[in-house]
């Protein structure tokens, strides 16, 4: 069977609605499989002003039933706070042990963490998150897929 290929963006903008910058990723998906990735859509971007050179940038993540992130971290200078805005997600940073969070509990992630479990709790409802990082605004990409 082929590969398809999907495209996600992701946004690294000023913070003004008008003129975002876009950036693409490709991620595999073999025709006719359902999507089980999440989706990354940017709410929020702007310099923090009384942090010299800190920004916070806010995004929502969106798991479709049964998705999944891949292992990851973020860039280097990010502190991360995570709020479940609907449905019920699974993580694990570090070595902590796997937690289930539900619509409005919420975690954070220190610089440096490894995401190791981020996804869906549900194989049959759809799940949100709203990431809020605190970070470097010069460091570009906010979020490493770990080698395997």
């Amino acid at each position: 069977m082929g590969t398809a290929v999907v495209t996600v963006t992701l946004w690294t903008g000023t913070g003004h609605a008008h003129e975002p910058e876009r950036k693409a990723a490709a991620v595999s998906q073999e025709p006719g499989e359902p999507d089980l990735h999440e989706t990354v859509r940017p709410v929020f971007q702007r310099a923090i002003p009384n942090v010299p050179s800190r920004s916070m940038i806010a995004v929502v993540v969106s798991y479709p039933p049964g998705a999944k992130s891949a292992v990851h971290r973020h860039a280097a200078s990010a502190f991360i706070y995570a709020h479940v805005l609907s449905g019920a997600i699974r993580s694990q940073v570090d070595d902590q042990p796997a937690k289930v969070y539900h619509a409005g509990e919420g975690f954070y992630e220190d610089p440096g963490a490894q995401h190791r479990v981020s996804e869906n709790a549900s194989a049959n409802e759809p799940a949100s998150l709203l990431a809020v990082f605190v970070v470097d605004p010069t460091e570009n990409p906010l979020t490493i897929p770990e080698r395997k």
